[in-house]
């Protein structure tokens, strides 16, 4: 019998409106984030654990009025006039601890888009306290900051993840799949990417729909490799 061959190739992230879902479990972040022009000093903190979905929400609310998102450890080598002219996402503060030059860049451009009054969204995983942040002004801003945490999927968001994510790499799967996985899996929207993406392989490799005993051996498998 011929050797299947799988390829691993890359999927694009979908950062589409259409493509985020709310439930309660995060209908209050999101109405947090898009009540922008409300937000206290013009600025927000979104925090949250890997894979909650906040660069998903980011980019949403950065398309969504035209604004510019760009990665906390790039800040050194941007050009912090004109990303303080217009709304601006700021991802990841928290790989920042300690990095002086990213520090300092972030706290120039804080107080430049302060100066304009431009909205200003910062992100982080986990919580403020943790991220090392050696730089006193930059911490008293970031602290001074309205912080909002955005929690781990429930299962009517992860239902409808999974289903989209299932219907996106075009897989059929067996009646009652997704109430075995929701149950059994780590609770976060990454694990579902990869959760998916290693029953797409698998189901190729055997040549058959996903069901639960594939599901059983793909989740045993990936929590092996944590």
């Amino acid at each position: 019998m011929a050797e299947q061959f799988v390829f691993n190739l890359p999927l694009e992230t979908a950062f589409g409106r259409e493509d985020y879902f709310i439930s309660q479990s995060n209908k209050l972040v999101v109405a947090a984030v898009e009540n922008w022009p409300n937000w206290p000093q013009n600025k927000l903190l979104l925090c949250g654990d890997a894979g909650a979905g906040k660069s998903h929400l980011a980019h949403i609310w950065a398309s969504g009025i035209s604004g510019k998102t760009v990665n906390a450890t790039d800040l050194p080598v941007s050009d912090l006039d004109q990303l303080a002219t217009g709304a601006t996402c700021v991802e990841n503060i928290h790989r920042i601890g300690g990095q002086s030059q990213a520090e300092a860049a972030l706290f120039h451009l804080h107080n430049l888009m302060q100066q304009h009054q431009t909205p200003l969204l910062m992100t982080g995983q986990g919580v403020l306290s943790g991220w090392g942040i050696t730089l006193p002004d930059l911490a008293s801003r970031l602290a001074g900051s309205n912080v909002v945490f955005l929690p781990p999927p429930d299962d009517a968001l992860l239902a409808a993840v999974l289903v989209k994510l299932f219907n996106d790499r075009q897989l059929r799967v067996e009646p009652g799949l997704i109430s075995y996985l929701l149950p059994r899996m780590e609770r976060s929207l990454a694990q579902a990417r990869a959760l998916v993406a290693a029953l797409d392989r698998q189901a190729l490799q055997d040549k058959r729909r996903i069901g639960v005993n594939m599901a059983r051996k793909t989740l045993e498998s990936l929590q092996q490799e944590l």
